[in-house]
């Protein structure tokens, strides 16, 4: 498995955020069954250059916590069947790996939003981390049966990891 992380934010606000980001990330793909080894790049930074993202890649211009990237579509959320039958790019061509997708943090919305939910930054830097994999697995929010699925995997996950609502 590869998992990338780089960090443009200018300080470390969250202790540990290495371990934090690549245990749930894996705990993810467990808890989802994925059969394959995958890749997942994730960028820390801060609420400007998420604003810059979000505006130029979504055409929303305003800052926000997570934005999530995935590479391939589902037929179901978290469901890989299909993912051998998919064009070459979905997989690395040195590595064969489940190229997932791409995860920006808003660094400067895990310490305001811990603050905000009463809970540590590791907690919110986790719950962004869990909400964003099952994204780029397949899961949405739009309707209100899928958030609640969603938010359902998110909670399992975390808890998974021993982040729990405190």
């Amino acid at each position: 498995m590869t998992i990338e992380i780089d960090n443009s934010y200018p300080s470390l606000p969250v202790p540990g955020y290495r371990e934090i980001i690549e245990t749930v990330i894996r705990q993810a793909l467990a808890f989802e069954e994925c059969p394959y080894e995958a890749q997942v790049y994730v960028l820390m930074t801060d609420n400007q250059e998420i604003r810059s993202v979000n505006a130029s890649q979504r055409q929303i211009d305003r800052e926000t916590d997570v934005l999530s990237f995935p590479m391939a579509e589902y037929p179901e959320p978290g469901v890989f069947d299909d993912a051998a039958l998919r064009e070459a790019h979905a997989f690395h061509p040195d590595s064969n790996e489940l190229i997932l997708g791409d995860i920006i943090l808003s660094m400067d919305r895990v310490i305001s939003q811990a603050a905000d939910y009463g809970h540590s930054r590791e907690r919110e830097l986790a719950f962004l981390v869990a909400h964003s994999m099952l994204h780029l697995m397949g899961y949405d929010h739009m309707e209100e049966d899928q958030a609640a699925l969603m938010e359902a995997r998110q909670e399992e996950i975390l808890s998974l990891c021993g982040y729990t609502r405190q």
